[in-house]
């Protein structure tokens, strides 16, 4: 009897555990769902990776002034962690309170070739008719807090919704276009504007939006002046002019495609390579 009981309590104790674990991986999980498609998943992979090599340099390295400096910087970590995920600790309560927001299930999205045929057509059409036009396309940094500022759609990436929204006249028309994962999530967005001067005064609102919100994130801008006419592509900060439909789909096709994500092997491998490039540099 006494063993029975003794194997049923352990048992018990088993599946505490087993739900407490899942319950924690159900926390982080919900936490990285709510920040995917902002801009603090590359604050926290930075935050993460400088903790982390902190602590392991002040762990395995005989250096009692970093270790001192590593115990005394950690606290003071923990504590701007809520100061910079502000806007997005916010998002996460607002999400919250939303009824239904994680029932709903994600409709079919466009595959990259789709999406960049679909914009080509758009913008020559755009750019024959000298209807302005500015569409960004997200990458790896997320774009949600520029999304937030316009109009949620939330469509299929074609060319008569990307039409219809740069008509002229409508109310949609003056802003940007965010597409992301293959799906145009909203429309009348506003966007940073570049922070240093542009000489060239042919270049609008839209353009200068177009090179600050690329300033600031990965993303890559598409540009249809409504004066002349002209497509540009903006990328990294900088601005590639004087497009027609086949430079503009080659050019999407060299920068649109997301970054994949580093693997172990290739991390290894570009390590290998640079120590080699040193060894070689040292010997000659």
């Amino acid at each position: 009897m006494f063993e029975a009981s003794w194997f049923f309590q352990r048992l018990v104790d088993e599946w505490w555990s087993i739900l407490d674990i899942l319950l924690v991986a159900l926390t982080f999980y919900w936490l990285l769902h709510l920040i995917r498609g902002t801009q603090a998943i590359q604050l926290l992979r930075g935050t993460v990776i400088l903790a982390l090599a902190m602590i392991l340099a002040a762990s395995l390295l005989p250096f009692r002034a970093f270790s001192w400096l590593v115990e005394r910087a950690l606290p003071a970590l923990l504590v701007a962690i809520p100061v910079i995920f502000q806007p997005e600790l916010r998002r996460a309560l607002e999400r919250l309170g939303r009824t239904g927001a994680y029932l709903t299930t994600s409709p079919r999205e466009s595959s990259t070739a789709e999406i960049i045929d679909a914009v080509c057509t758009a913008c020559t059409r755009l750019s024959e008719r000298h209807h302005g036009a500015l569409i960004v396309l997200e990458r790896s940094t997320g774009l949600e807090e520029y999304t937030e500022s316009g109009v949620k759609l939330d469509g299929r990436v074609t060319v008569e919704l990307l039409l219809t929204v740069f008509f002229p006249n409508t109310a949609l028309h003056d802003g940007a276009v965010v597409i992301r994962g293959g799906r145009v999530m909203a429309a009348a967005c506003v966007l940073p504007l570049a922070s240093g001067a542009i000489s060239d005064r042919q270049m609008g609102l839209r353009h200068r939006a177009s090179i600050g919100v690329t300033e600031e994130t990965d993303a890559v801008a598409v540009v249809v002046s409504e004066e002349t006419g002209t497509i540009s592509v903006a990328h990294d900060g900088r601005m590639i002019r004087r497009l027609d439909g086949k430079r503009l789909r080659m050019t999407l096709q060299a920068l649109y495609p997301p970054p994949a994500p580093p693997s172990f092997s290739g991390l290894v491998r570009d390590v290998r390579d640079r120590v080699g490039n040193a060894l070689s540099n040292n010997k000659s």
